[in-house]
């Protein structure tokens, strides 16, 4: 079991701001900015276009709910989608509030934000996934 099917699973610990049977969402723990979060399939795959259709399809449709809560939840103008696969052998999804272009630039410094901090910006984006209707 890879480390983001541990993650899903519960084994490891995490900032779920969304799940559902076949996908889950956490925050990064190496934000670019507050609100920086993943998702991911449950199922174990490597690469984002080994995914049938039918279930790529369906990932898309639950980050999009995802980044809708985020949006409502943190200020920003946009939501990034960002896909790059290389630094975890598991499919996911960086969804980064934008303000500006700079937000979403892997090569500057992560922010590193209390425990308290994350817990809340979490909890704040569950709730309002929660909320949403499919």
């Amino acid at each position: 079991m890879d480390l983001f099917s541990k993650i899903a699973a519960g084994e490891i610990p995490s900032y779920k701001c969304a799940e559902s049977e076949h996908f889950y969402a956490f925050l990064d723990i190496h934000p670019l900015v507050e609100g920086h979060t993943l998702v991911i399939p449950r199922r174990e795959v490597d690469y984002i276009f080994d995914m049938n259709d039918d279930e790529l399809a369906a990932f898309h449709v639950f980050a999009k709910r995802v980044a809708k809560a985020v949006k409502a939840v943190l200020s920003c103008i946009k939501v990034a989608e960002v896909v790059l696969g290389l630094e975890v052998p598991h499919a996911h999804i960086h969804l980064i509030p934008l303000n500006s272009e700079a937000d979403a630039d892997f090569k500057r410094e992560k922010l590193t934000l209390p425990e308290a901090k994350m817990k809340e910006i979490a909890a704040k984006i569950y709730a309002e996934f929660c909320r949403q209707k499919d």
